[in-house]
C-alpha cells in the first residue's frame, strides 16, 4: 500500500523561518510542499520519511529566501495490483460502488467487478447481489458499509493547465490527478459482515 520514493528537490527557507533549526525547517518545508499531492506516476505523498542530503543555504537576490538543494524519501500510497484492502462504501451509482479510505477517496468498483447477477436499484441508490432465488438471498452493498476489495488498476490524469480550446472532453466533470479501479467480485471481497458476521465487522468499524 505504501512505498519509499527518492525526490531531489531545491527547497526554499523563508525568513520568518530562520528561528527554527535548519533541519527542521527543511522538513516542514518539504511537508509543506509535498504532502497530499500527487506526482505523475509515482503515487500521492503522504509525508516525509527522512532527510538524505542538504547543500549549504544560498540567499537569493532581492528575495531574503535561502535555496538549498536536498535529497530526501517520502511515504508514497501506491497500492499494487491485485492487493486486497478495507475501506467504506461512499456512494453508488450506475458507474459502479465509490469506496474511501481514512485519506483517498478516489476508487471505483464498476458494474462489471461486482457478483454475477448483481444490479442497480436507482429508489435504493445501492447495489444488490441476487445471490438467490428469494428475497432472503438478497444481500446489499449499503452505503457506510465496511468492503473488502482487489486493486485491478490505476489511472492517472495529468492536471496541466490546458490551452484554449482545450478544455478536457467536455464531460463538465474534474478528474482526479490519481484514482483507483477495484474489485468485489470474487469469495470473502464485498462487505465484511457477508463473510465475518457482526464480530468481524464490529472489529473493522472500530479500525
Amino acid at each position: 500500500m505504501f512505498i519509499l520514493t527518492k525526490i531531489a528537490d531545491l527547497v526554499q527557507i523563508k525568513p520568518e523561518d530562520f528561528d527554527k533549526d535548519a533541519a527542521q525547517a527543511i522538513e516542514d518545508n518539504i511537508n509543506e510542499k509535498f504532502s497530499n499531492r500527487v506526482i505523475q506516476k509515482i503515487g500521492l505523498c503522504v509525508c516525509l520519511y527522512d532527510l538524505l542530503s542538504a547543500s549549504e543555504g544560498l540567499i537569493g537576490h532581492g528575495t531574503g529566501l535561502v535555496n538549498v538543494n536536498v535529497e530526501f524519501r517520502l511515504i508514497v500510497f501506491r497500492p499494487f495490483k491485485n492487493e486486497v484492502m478495507v475501506g467504506t462504501i461512499s456512494s453508488s451509482s450506475p458507474r459502479g460502488i465509490r469506496i474511501r479510505i481514512n485519506f483517498f477517496e478516489d476508487i471505483l468498483v464498476p458494474p462489471h467487478k461486482l457478483p454475477p447477477n448483481t444490479h442497480f436499484s436507482p429508489s435504493e441508490q445501492v447495489y444488490i447481489w441476487d445471490a438467490g432465488e428469494t428475497d432472503e438471498e438478497k444481500l446489499y452493498f449499503d452505503n457506510h458499509e465496511k468492503v473488502r476489495f482487489r486493486i485491478e488498476e490505476e489511472k492517472w490524469h495529468d492536471q496541466s493547465p490546458q490551452g484554449p480550446g482545450k478544455d478536457g472532453d467536455g464531460e463538465g466533470e474534474e478528474k482526479s490527478p490519481y484514482s483507483l479501479v477495484a474489485a468485489m467480485d470474487d469469495s470473502g471481497l464485498g462487505p465484511c459482515l457477508w463473510w465475518d458476521g457482526e464480530e468481524g465487522g464490529e472489529e473493522g468499524m472500530e479500525e
